[in-house]
């Protein structure tokens, strides 16, 4: 199965696609609850769903639609997963207030992290393994040390505006975080030894209100910001111009130094856009829409190239592995 596409959301199914003729080819439902995230392992063996306070692991290659494991420890809607380069752990977030790091072949919780009982809307991890980047409804933005096992780096962007999600460039080069007035931070990350420091780039307003999604292509030449304005944009990313701040920790930047130029706004969808992801070369991108639609869009000519239609409710999340596997 060279490509993986799937998605999910708020009628309680899994759905797995055909990228190019746009035929669902499984259902896995998921009675739980909603689905909000999903994650491909990176050697494309499982995928994860995370639910209302469950993550779900389902084989992709096997017709069984149950779970071979279920990671319970959350109390709350489950905001974010990802997988360790090699898929030896997981890390989730969660609403009620939680970083989670679970072994992925027990489904034992290895390390919990606190938001000091603040919802946690998104985490990633960072291309060295060793730290992760989460953000919370506080306005929050935390990076973890995992080999020091406290919390590094604490960046506050606006004042309680939560911070809906946060993305970290494949090369480890740049951090961007998108918070509630539709503002995006973009931070440079300098790796000096085993210590990370933090250089503001800019801010700028991608949207007018609500982001819900950033994301860097794998080029690390795009970044796609999601909204409940019903469209998603792609940007240009530009750091050449860093913005001369000391003290890397003390936001708000107090002005614009230059946005990242808009390449295109994808228009087409007819309610909140929620999510999305890049094909492996960025060429491409699916978007997931409250209007029960996930679209395949190509870049360079800004058009859909394929429409995914059978979800009943509101799809949310999406999740793409196009990459070779060695």
């Amino acid at each position: 199965m060279s490509v993986i596409l799937c998605t999910a959301g708020y009628d309680h199914t899994i759905r797995f696609w055909e990228a190019l003729s746009g035929i669902c080819s499984r259902t896995i439902p998921h009675p739980d609850s909603q689905v909000n995230r999903l994650c491909i392992s990176p050697d494309k063996r499982f995928l994860a769903a995370a639910g209302h306070h469950t993550v779900k692991l389902y084989d992709i290659k096997s017709s069984n639609p149950n779970a071979v494991l279920t990671f319970e420890g959350h109390t709350a809607n489950i905001t974010g997963v990802a997988f360790h380069c090699e898929g030896k752990w997981m890390v989730t977030s969660s609403e009620d207030g939680t970083v989670k790091i679970w072994d992925t072949r027990t489904g034992n919780v290895q390390r919990n992290y606190s938001h000091g009982g603040i919802a946690v809307n998104d985490v990633v991890i960072h291309p060295n393994q060793g730290e992760l980047i989460s953000c919370d409804r506080g306005g929050n933005v935390r990076i973890w040390d995992l080999g020091e096992n406290k919390c590094s780096h604490q960046l506050i962007p606006e004042d309680d505006v939560a911070v809906a999600s946060v993305t970290v460039a494949s090369d480890g080069s740049m951090l961007c975080a998108g918070n509630n007035s539709g503002n995006v931070y973009v931070w440079r990350m300098i790796q000096d030894r085993d210590i990370t420091s933090l250089v503001p780039v800019c801010r700028f307003v991608a949207h007018n209100t609500y982001i819900t999604r950033v994301l860097l292509s794998p080029d690390v030449r795009h970044l796609a910001t999601c909204s409940a304005d019903h469209t998603a944009r792609i940007w240009s990313v530009d750091t050449s111009q860093p913005h001369n701040v000391t003290g890397a920790e003390q936001l708000p930047l107090e002005r614009e130094p230059g946005a990242f130029p808009l390449e295109t706004t994808l228009h087409g969808h007819q309610r909140w856009v929620w999510d999305c992801a890049f094909s492996a070369d960025s060429a491409y991108l699916v978007t997931a829409c409250s209007d029960h639609y996930a679209r395949l869009w190509e870049l360079s000519s800004q058009s859909i190239i394929r429409q995914y239609n059978g979800h009943h409710r509101g799809a949310v999340c999406v999740a793409l592995n196009d990459t070779a596997i060695n």
